[in-house]
């Protein structure tokens, strides 16, 4: 008779190694939906649904906690059996301590306690994901499960880092998008062309910061014979502080073509300014008003860089007028500055960017520095002045990078006064 004994214990061995190979099969197929979920391009919530539903049913797994970082951040994924009140905020200063896989040695946490294993997943040496796993039994094959857990682990943590890293992707395109809109729109509102006339000359020098800045000039000229020029740094940068210009623009055209007194200007100004960003941004801002028949020159700086005037070698700062506009409803108090230039003269307007430039020790291009520059070049022409400083300016700075929008508005007054 056959040996009753042996034949169950061949068939419990062969029943054993079927469960096995239908449990790895139920594993691979698993897998299989993960990775197809993951091409499906499925949302992280429902990867991380897969996820625990893979290890509570198809690997047996009792107790789990994914964490996955987010930012600075590490956030809790996904989870099973855990009490939420194990879950305090200090629980990520211990991850350092996880370097690679390890049993989970008896602890003073309470949280770490429930937990038999850790699983780090590593990117470049940086830990992207840690999963905690406890609750094993005796007879639990603990390694063929923690060799599954890792594979899917790193799948679905993978797969999380790559979709982080695809809307950072599409994050930059979009800001990139957007600072070229940014940059196509100051290059609508800055001139593109200045006047060169026998009595006046007004040339730019304009290096906006990466293609975008909140530098602004313009200049208007009226049949009466009187121009106008300003110069305004508008603060933030991008598509926002382009938006702004726009308006800005807008109302100055609008204002300063009302022909008022520079006083009832710039009140005004500051009003829709004010009313626009609701005190939020400003701008810094200086305006001249010229008259070529009585040679006049009238301006407001409201809270800008004083510009220099220099006329017989002396340097006159024209820093009469206001505080920033935009700030406040009201301006508190405005005074007209006002010259007669009875001799040839050039007007050396900036914005703060020229001030920031720094040489290869890291000294600044003090103001100083400048005044003595525009006096000792004052009698060139306004496009022949800005060559020369351009040249200056990189003799100084030599290969370091501009740290903010830089903008050079240029006038110089000829003498002696023709018909323009």
């Amino acid at each position: 008779m056959p040996d009753l004994t042996k034949i169950k214990t061949g068939l419990s061995k062969i029943e054993a190694l079927e469960r096995e190979l239908n449990l790895k099969q139920l594993q691979i197929n698993r897998l299989l939906n993960i990775t197809q979920a993951i091409n499906n391009n499925v949302s992280a919530e429902g990867l991380f649904n897969m996820y625990r539903s893979f290890l509570s049913w198809e690997v047996g797994i009792k107790k789990m906690v994914l964490f996955i970082k987010k930012g600075n951040q590490w956030l809790s994924a996904t989870s099973i059996g855990i009490d939420e009140a194990l879950f305090t905020d200090d629980i990520p200063r211990h991850f350092h301590k996880f370097a690679s896989i390890n049993n989970i040695d008896e602890t003073d946490h309470p949280f770490f306690r429930e937990f038999d294993v850790v699983i780090p997943v590593m990117h470049k040496d940086t830990a992207i994901a840690y999963v905690f796993i406890g609750g094993f039994g005796e007879e639990d094959d603990m390694y063929n499960k923690i060799q599954f857990i890792t594979t899917i682990t790193n799948i679905i943590a993978v797969a999380i880092e790559n979709k982080r890293l695809f809307r950072r992707q599409l994050e930059q395109e979009r800001l990139k998008r957007e600072m070229e809109l940014a940059s196509e729109m100051q290059r609508m509102l800055i001139p593109q062309s200045l006047p060169s006339k026998d009595c006046y000359e007004l040339s730019s020098i304009y290096k906006p910061q990466l293609g975008v800045g909140g530098d602004y000039f313009d200049f208007l000229e009226f049949e009466d014979g009187k121009i106008v020029f300003c110069v305004g740094d508008i603060s933030g940068k991008g598509m926002a502080a382009a938006l702004l210009m726009a308006n800005f623009q807008a109302n100055f055209y609008t204002l300063v073509n009302k022909r008022t007194n520079l006083i009832e200007f710039i009140h005004d100004l500051n009003l829709s300014v004010n009313r626009i960003t609701m005190g939020e941004r400003f701008i810094t801002f200086f305006i001249a008003q010229y008259d070529i028949h009585t040679r006049e020159l009238r301006y407001i700086n409201a809270g800008h860089n004083p510009p220099v005037l220099v006329t017989n070698d002396e340097v006159i700062l024209l820093n009469k007028g206001c505080t920033i506009l935009g700030s406040f409803g009201e301006l508190p108090e405005v005074e007209v500055g006002s010259l007669y230039l009875e001799n040839e003269a050039i007007i050396l307007a900036f914005t703060d960017g020229l001030t920031d430039l720094r040489n290869a020790a890291g000294d600044f291009l003090n103001e100083q520095m400048l005044y003595n520059f525009v006096r000792k070049h004052y009698q060139l022409s306004a496009s022949a002045f800005n060559d020369k400083l351009v040249e200056r300016l990189g003799v100084f700075t030599g290969d370091q990078d501009y740290p903010d929008d830089f903008t050079v508005l240029t006038c110089k007054i000829f003498l002696p006064p023709v018909t323009c």
